[in-house]
């Protein structure tokens, strides 16, 4: 498994899909690959909680 670039679906930008991001993704189930950079991820996971962190 190498890494492997990806262009984000959102913003357009390019981002590297590491060995290791990609062997969490494998023993997580997770079958498709990121279609989004970690920037516009982190910005719409705080979109989908109103910028609130839920934690508890």
């Amino acid at each position: 498994m190498a890494d492997r670039n990806i262009t984000c679906k959102d913003c357009g930008k390019e981002f590297v899909f590491t060995e290791g991001e990609q062997a969490f993704y494998k023993e997580k189930g997770f079958e498709n690959d990121p279609v989004r950079c970690p920037e516009c991820r982190k910005s719409r996971k705080a979109s989908r909680n109103n910028g609130f962190n839920n934690k508890r």
